[in-house]
């Protein structure tokens, strides 16, 4: 599965504002809302699902990047968006620091095996540094598109 198999490009946030882990995840499922790939009302349901998610467990997985993420019915197919923090945010990451690099993604409860494959490729590409750095500082939509193309494409080590 490539980012581009379930990233919305239009709700990427190449510049989040928000500095709390609720208000990001509040943040990017606007965005998600904005760009038509979730029914706005049904984002208060998945925002609920997310941090019930997170009470199992931070999905900060370390060196500055989270995966928030839920099953949620009101959605037909995975959806995704990308957001990048600047100054960082307190996500309870599982190593203490700030998270730069937000992936959060909402599919539906019975396709279990793609939300599992977009997991699977979010990590894959974020073990490699490079790929981080950049995407840290990236400034713009297209910035962060051409990253994600670079990524399906295999341009990066991982």
């Amino acid at each position: 599965m490539k980012f581009a198999d379930f990233i919305s490009v239009k709700a990427i946030k190449p510049e989040l504002e928000s500095k709390d882990k609720e208000a990001v995840i509040r943040e990017l499922v606007a965005s998600l809302v904005a760009s038509g790939e979730i029914m706005e009302d049904s984002a208060e349901s998945i925002i609920k699902a997310i941090m019930k998610r997170e009470e199992l467990g931070s999905t900060g997985i370390g060196r500055g990047i989270a995966v928030p993420h839920t099953k949620h019915p009101s959605v037909e197919k995975l959806v995704g968006t990308v957001g990048v923090s600047t100054e960082g945010v307190d996500f309870n990451s599982l190593d203490g620091e700030s998270v730069h690099l937000f992936f959060l993604l909402v599919s539906p409860p019975d396709r279990p095996g793609d939300h599992l494959r977009a997991l699977e490729n979010i990590s894959r590409q974020l073990r490699d540094d490079m790929f981080c750095k950049f995407l840290k500082q990236s400034k713009t939509i297209d910035d962060i598109k051409q990253l994600l193309d670079e990524a399906d494409n295999n341009q990066f080590g991982s």
